[in-house]
């Protein structure tokens, strides 16, 4: 199929294998459904497999809205040495010793307990944060270090799910804020422990209300484009984007205005809505005083 912009618009939930970049996963459905505006919310390094949540048609322009969302994910993380990229794919930087402590339990989920709440994390070297302009992980490749700054991170949740005291390694289950690198993580648990320690492994199982369980595979996908059954692999958008929703009338959406909303709307002051007519997701709005001021509109009345 030529590819080029089509009728098709939906969120797809991906389970992306190792090995493969966001970027190759968009550029996969990109020829799959042949559809031009494909993008992605919340990237996934290479290594890690699990959830993405990739956007097609108009709905692309729902990305900042759900991107912003906590992301949980399974993360194996192994002492005993650091790497330069925090994670399994880097070159070994440094090596410790490891402390019986981290072999044992019940010191591991007191230490995990500790590193829960607000703090702040030095990103990796190798990250696509910019500075300057210049992308950090390629500054890094060159042999340039740049001067990266810490960021508030916030993690809500840090479970021991396994240990394995002959690697020595740990299973965790993370619930984290929007920004926060789990390599960083494993990298400063390493050395919050009197030791050093990697990323593993990564597999991110949740964004929001989004959950890997009804994500699909590519093959999947790829099959369901060829038959021309991908959209019944879209999500539903409205309870992807988990704001509340106000039920508009077509005429109401005439041209993009401003729309009239009740106070058992259950929303304040700035906060995001999600507006349907007849089903169909109309775009995120923003409550102001008592009306609803479009930040995204996806359909018009006559557009439905």
């Amino acid at each position: 199929m030529k590819r080029g912009a089509t009728t098709l618009a939906g969120i797809l939930l991906v389970d992306k294998p190792a090995g493969m970049t966001s970027h190759d996963v968009v550029a996969i459905v990109r020829r799959a459904t042949g559809e031009g505006r494909v993008g992605h919310a919340g990237t996934l390094d290479p290594m890690a497999t699990g959830l993405l949540v990739v956007l097609v048609g108009r709905y692309t322009r729902l990305e900042p809205y759900l991107s912003a969302a906590r992301k949980s994910y399974h993360a194996r993380i192994l002492f005993g040495a650091e790497t330069d990229t925090d994670d399994a794919e880097g070159t070994v930087v440094c090596t410790a010793p490891v402390p019986d402590a981290v072999r044992d339990p019940a010191s591991a989920a007191e230490t995990l307990a500790a590193t829960m709440g607000q703090s702040m994390q030095m990103p990796p070297a190798y990250s696509a944060i910019k500075v300057g302009g210049r992308v950090a992980h390629r500054a890094a490749r060159a042999g340039e270090a740049l001067d990266l700054v810490q960021r508030p991170i916030d993690v809500y949740e840090a479970t021991l799910v396994s240990l394995d005291p002959a690697a020595p390694s740990w299973d965790v289950d993370y619930e984290v804020s929007k920004g926060t690198y789990v390599r960083s993580l494993a990298r400063d648990l390493g050395r919050a422990c009197g030791s050093a320690a990697h990323l593993g492994a990564l597999r991110r199982t949740a964004s929001g209300t989004l959950s890997l369980a009804d994500a699909h595979t590519l093959d999947a996908i790829g099959e369901a484009a060829g038959g021309g059954r991908i959209e019944e692999l879209f999500t539903d958008p409205i309870a992807a984007l988990g704001l509340p929703v106000h039920d508009a009338d077509a005429a109401e959406l005439a041209n993009g205005r401003s729309i009239a909303c009740g106070a058992a709307l259950g929303a304040s002051e700035s906060d995001l809505v999600a507006v349907e007519s007849d089903g169909v997701l109309a775009g995120v709005y923003r409550v102001r005083a008592d009306r609803l001021v479009p930040a995204v509109v996806l359909v018009t009345g006559g557009s439905l």
